[in-house]
């Protein structure tokens, strides 16, 4: 299994940071690259506790499908998304909001995952997929970040 984590410092208060992270649209456009897009369950608006959305996007030249639901919820400080079915043997990813001591947040991704396949799947997980994955959720960072300061009026950087 792996596990990795990003911080990232936003200029915005832990409140607007966690309803911008739970945006549909919001994560559609961070993964515009991959044509993500929501395409069962919740496929617009904010996601809340207990529900789910399936994702559709190209990855290694691949069309993927994972339904992922919101296992856990406690509204500004963290949210938990857990694949239901997709293509991992094992995903979970919990969202931290933590006030940054300057009226901004400390956004921490937590992300725990396991390929298929046994112990091609374990190779992969090191060779290829954990470097992708961090760099897909920076991505996103990136994108959630921006649009939580165009509104707060301030800037900050990743860290």
């Amino acid at each position: 299994m792996t596990h990795f984590e990003v911080i990232t410092r936003i200029a915005a208060a832990p409140q607007r940071v966690f309803d911008v992270s739970l945006e549909v649209d919001v994560h559609t456009r961070s993964m515009a690259r991959s044509g993500e897009r929501a395409v069962g369950g919740v496929t617009v608006g904010r996601m809340s506790l207990g529900d789910t959305v399936t994702w559709q996007a190209r990855h290694f030249g691949l069309r993927w499908q994972m339904t992922s639901w919101i296992s856990a919820f406690d509204p500004p400080g963290n949210f938990v998304d857990e694949q239901v079915s997709g293509p991992f043997k094992y995903w979970c990813h919990a969202h931290y909001f933590e006030p940054d001591g300057h009226r901004g947040t400390l956004m921490r991704d937590v992300v725990d995952f396991a390929a298929p396949f046994g112990p091609l799947g374990s190779f992969t997980e090191v060779v290829m997929l954990d470097r992708y994955m961090s760099r897909l959720i920076r991505i996103r960072n990136d994108h959630v970040k921006a649009v939580a300061e165009a509104t707060s009026g301030g800037t900050s950087s990743s860290a």
